[in-house]
């Protein structure tokens, strides 16, 4: 690898952590960046841990202590057992199974989610319903999924958990990304450790990654997450995030390339 790698990986990280923080699919940045420069596919989902698990534990230690945020980080500590149990099973699964399987079935929930945004936003908009029970076996088997999921590949992992706390358990986009943040750091560690054991991960560009993705998580913990119009701030961004997201797993940019 040449210098220019090494700054594209902080850039793209930096990136990738304000994104990851405010919403998801960053992971769509540092994968890519892994692989154009010439790590395996295997060998780039295992790297990519690295900046995982830096980015989740400093947005995590970045939030504002407020009684809010207290309030939201106790309502996440139920779903931490199936996050752990979903998160060691995809991470396993990974190490046996080609992930472009997938590719299609991400896409389609990833469109199906974007229509929800822009036309029937107040889904998105709402304030928490303070009186929902949430402790509930569907919400919990949802949950183990996504962590399957997420131990698998990752990319996306903060969209679909944003939509489990928003869309089914009626939290604000605001209050549903600070559990995300800390179910998003459950998740990642025991895939970590599997994948660290995998012998995978190479740790340069892992750490360079994760020096940008630190950065980018502290400044959008610490800051943008609690300005006065994060929701829509956040909202704005996962539309864009999906229309990307969506195209390029469907295929439709690589469509586009065809024809130019």
């Amino acid at each position: 690898m040449q210098t220019v790698d090494y700054i594209l990986f902080f850039g793209g990280g930096l990136l990738a952590g304000v994104i990851n923080t405010l919403a998801g699919n960053g992971s769509a940045i540092t994968l890519s960046l892994l692989i154009f420069s010439g790590l395996p596919a295997d060998v780039a989902n295992a790297t990519n841990r690295i900046g995982a698990l830096v980015q989740t534990f400093t947005a995590v230690g970045s939030l504002r202590r407020t009684p809010r945020t207290r309030k939201m980080l106790q309502d996440g500590y139920w779903y931490f057992l199936p996050s752990i149990l979903g998160s060691v099973g995809g991470a396993l699964l990974a190490t046996l199974v080609n992930p472009d399987s997938l590719r299609t079935i991400i896409g389609v929930f990833m469109l199906f989610l974007l229509i929800t945004l822009v036309y029937n936003p107040k889904k998105w908009m709402k304030a928490t319903d303070t009186k929902k029970n949430r402790k509930t076996v569907f919400n919990w088997v949802i949950m183990f999924l996504i962590a399957v999921y997420a131990g698998f590949i990752q990319m996306g992992l903060g969209i679909m958990l944003l939509s489990l706390l928003v869309l089914v358990a009626d939290y604000s986009l605001r209050d549903a990304n600070i559990i995300k943040l800390l179910l998003a750091l459950v998740f990642v560690l025991p895939a970590f450790i599997v994948f660290l054991w995998s012998g995978d991960m190479r740790w340069l560009p892992g750490l360079v990654l994760a020096g940008g993705q630190a950065l980018g998580a502290l400044l959008g913990a610490r800051y943008i997450l609690f300005l006065p119009k994060a929701n829509t701030y956040v909202r704005w961004l996962l539309i864009g995030i999906l229309i990307f997201s969506s195209a390029r797993l469907l295929g439709f940019l690589d469509y586009l390339n065809g024809l130019f």
